[in-house]
């Protein structure tokens, strides 16, 4: 039987759920304690070993009603440890087919592929909620990470990270490919409402059930 790999220790680990948490966006001290169960003392600890590691550097001072805290985030450095979608790879794809076919033939072949990634991941039948959460459980799945947020009925999806993110800066279009995939799978027509950067920022805007 095969044993997990060092990267899924790590991830397994307190330092690396340090480092899941921050990707999602920085955080002050008392916030990853908060979180994690642990000490402010024990955070500490834990951050400056990332530090030390080039993975994570301070941030903002961040004011509030309380004391001011200084931020965390992830160094650029971090980014390597999460699975990517062959960035590269795609991007040079995207160039060769840009070159070759009209806009809307370029457009028609991402949605196309966007509806075979989605084949077999359909949502279970559920609130809208529920298929929001297993899309973006497959975003994840794919090499992403996201986040929703409920508006007006519905919900936007928000990417902290995008499994597209290489191909995106130089072809927007390439967001056809998910907004298809998450209306496959919701079983509502979802909208992509991309910053497409750089950085790239995702965001889908998914209506009301009823919509």
């Amino acid at each position: 039987m095969v044993g997990p790999s060092r990267d899924q220790r790590f991830f397994a680990s307190t330092r690396g759920q340090v480092v899941t948490l921050l990707r999602r966006g920085s955080r002050t001290v008392d916030e990853l304690a908060g979180t994690l169960g642990l000490t402010d003392n024990a955070v500490r600890a834990h951050l400056a070993g990332l530090e030390r590691d080039g993975l994570v550097t301070q941030g903002a001072l961040r004011r509030g009603g309380g004391k001011p805290s200084f931020t965390y985030e992830l160094t650029p450095e971090a980014e390597r440890l999460f699975p990517k979608a062959y960035g590269a790879l795609l991007h040079q794809l995207l160039d060769v087919l840009a070159e070759r076919l009209p806009p809307d033939a370029l457009g028609e072949v991402l949605r196309d592929v966007g509806h075979r990634v989605a084949a077999g991941h359909a949502a279970p039948s559920g609130d809208l909620h529920e298929r929001v959460r297993h899309a973006i459980r497959l975003l994840d799945e794919l090499g992403g990470l996201a986040d929703c947020e409920e508006r007006d009925g519905g919900f936007v999806i928000v990417g902290c990270s995008c499994p597209l993110a290489a191909a995106v800066e130089g072809h927007p279009e390439a967001c056809q490919l998910a907004e298809t995939l998450l209306t496959d799978v919701i079983g509502v027509p979802v909208r992509q409402v991309c910053d497409q950067g750089p950085p790239p920022r995702c965001r889908f805007e998914v209506p009301p059930a009823a919509a």
